[in-house]
Formats: C-alpha cells, structure tokens, sequence
C-alpha cells in the first residue's frame, strides 16, 4: 500500500459509498485505537486510518483527492487535473542539463521550479506551458527575483487542537492561539459537533503566506482527544462503566447513565454479571455525515464497604441459601 492511498488505509475500493467508508473506518478504528491496541505501531496506524476517513467522507475532499492524489492540498483551486499530472511528471524526469524539479524554499515552505528553461527532462515539454496551465497563464509574465515561476500558492499548515470529549461531541466556538516564526495569532475556530480523534478542521487562507500575490495555504488543525475520567472513545463510539449493586444485577434494573448529550436511562437485564455491555444506540459522538456512534455502558457489580446489620444478616441468610457458585458457573 503506496503512502497517503486512503482507500488502502481503510481497505475499500476506489467507488466505495459513504456508507462502506464509515463501516471500515468504525471497524479499524476499533482495531487500532491506542486505548485498545497496545502494539506501538496501533497509535500510527489508527492516525493513518482517521486522516483517509477525514479525506473522503467529505465529498470535497474526495473529489480532489481523486483527481489529484496525496498531493491534493497542495494544488492551487481550479487547476486542470492533465495538466498538473504532466507538470508532476516533467518536473521529477530531469537529470541533466535540461531537467528540474519542484523543490521546497524560504521560510514558508513555497513550491518553486528549478529546472531547464527549454523543456522538462530532455523531452521538449515547456515548462511556461505547464505553469500557466497551473498557474492561470502567470507563470510566463511573473518570473522575479526570487527566481521563482510567478505567483506560487503558500504552503498548507498543520497544528494540533485538544478537545475534551464533551467539546467533541457539541462542537461550538473555539479561541486558538499559535506561535510561529512571526510570533503568535490568535484564531477563532468553529468546531463542527461529532469531531474525533485524528480529524482535521480547515481553516481556509489562515496557512503560509504565498508569493507574487498569490492566495495563502490552508491551516489544518488536527483534533486530539484528551484522556477522559469517565468516558474511553473508539471512533465514534464511546464506553462507560456502569456501576451497579449486587440485587440490581442480580433482579434487573433501570439505572441512570451519564452521557456527554446528557442523562440517559439504560435497562439491566437480570442476570448481568460484570462486563457485560449494554448498548445505547446513537448516544455516542454525533455524526454530521451519518450515523452517530453508540454508547456502551459496561456493567460493573459493586459491594458496600462497610454493612449494616441488617445488610450483614441479610447478606448471610442469602449466603446460607443460594446454591449458586461463581466458579462452577451453576445457577
């Protein structure tokens, strides 16, 4: 599987519909999520998964990614898919006097050609052909001191964003602030409800700085979940424990359950021993674009410290007449 091919990363074919995309992505994310998997490659793995899912269960995204591969951020709005394949592939063929390539330079990271001036790796290709199908007809007229091709497209950003769970699954209004070379900026960042772990908010214009007037990059702020004391998530699901008093196990119960949507009341099947999960479906973070996540409440049988008289009689009498042995698994 090549680097950055998404529809490897989640195992689906190139025509794949959203709904075969959610279903892998929610099947891996279960797999390699780092609360579950210890392996020291699940962490990297499962932020490879979340980034391809990011990438094409938005339309957009998918659309762009589609025509022009990892590289899509890169490529300036409007470009021809032809035509930027060709500049790709005359750009990395030179070698000798007449070949080039695309190279990053100053302190915002800009794309700038530096090859031949008559044609691309000897093949007779010209390279203002290329630029000004890419460039919108600038490249020709824009050559400067910086020795660039005309006006070149600033260079796409990435920083981190740490959410809370309830931050995730209500979204709302974030203020952000980021250092730099040029010092810090402040940014208000609206944060759509659902995010998850791995999951890039774009700020459209807000990356590097382009050159020759052209438009700035993207800044892409990458959601990372904080540890939470109550709630463990795996993709869109998350995971609870429930605890509950012997005879509520034991009888059955309707018990209140704590949800980032608020409270919710699960039902205890009698009989529910610890470890068992009980569902609760499309309590878990929302989905935008789908179906939300469930939340599942793990049953957790708890004893009191200290017991009553009463309880202790109880308790006793219960010991005396019960026939039923854990370790045996009778009933």
């Amino acid at each position: 599987m090549a680097r950055g091919d998404f529809y490897g990363s989640l195992g689906v074919g190139r025509s794949a519909s959203q709904d075969e995309i959610q279903h892998a992505y929610r099947k891996l994310a279960r797999q390699y999520h780092p609360d579950v998997n210890k392996d020291p490659s699940a962490e990297e793995r499962f932020k490879e998964i979340s980034e391809a899912y990011d990438v094409l269960s938005d339309p957009d995204q998918r659309r762009r990614y589609d025509a022009f591969g990892a590289d899509f951020r890169q490529v300036p709005e409007g470009a021809d898919p032809q035509t930027w394949a060709r500049a790709r592939a005359g750009a990395g063929a030179g070698g000798g006097p007449r070949g080039g390539g695309w190279r990053t330079a100053g302190p915002e990271g800009e794309r700038v050609y530096t090859g031949g001036m008559g044609g691309v790796g000897g093949e007779g290709v010209d390279i203002d052909e290329i630029l000004e199908g890419i460039f919108g007809g600038r490249a020709g007229r824009g050559r400067g001191a910086r020795g660039g091709w005309g006006p070149i497209p600033g260079a796409d950003q990435e920083a981190e964003l740490v959410l809370t769970v309830e931050e995730a699954y209500r979204g709302g209004q974030r203020t952000v602030t980021l250092a730099g070379p040029d010092g810090t900026r402040t940014l208000d960042v609206t944060i759509p409800p659902g995010v998850t772990d791995g999951q890039r908010i774009r700020l459209a214009g807000q990356g590097g700085q382009g050159t020759g007037g052209a438009r700035p990059g993207d800044l892409y702020l990458v959601v990372r979940l904080a540890p939470h004391p109550r709630y463990r998530v795996e993709g869109r699901d998350l995971y609870v424990d429930l605890p509950l008093a012997p005879w509520e196990g034991a009888l059955g119960a309707s018990v209140p359950v704590d949800t980032p949507g608020g409270e919710a009341t699960v039902t205890v099947p009698k009989g529910t021993s610890t470890g068992r999960r009980l569902r609760l479906r499309g309590r878990g973070l929302p989905d935008p674009r789908g179906k939300p996540g469930d939340l599942f409440a793990q049953a957790k049988i708890m004893v009191p410290r200290k017991l009553t008289k009463e309880e202790r009689h109880l308790f006793e009498e219960l010991a005396g007449t019960s026939k039923f042995d854990p370790r045996r698994g009778s009933s």
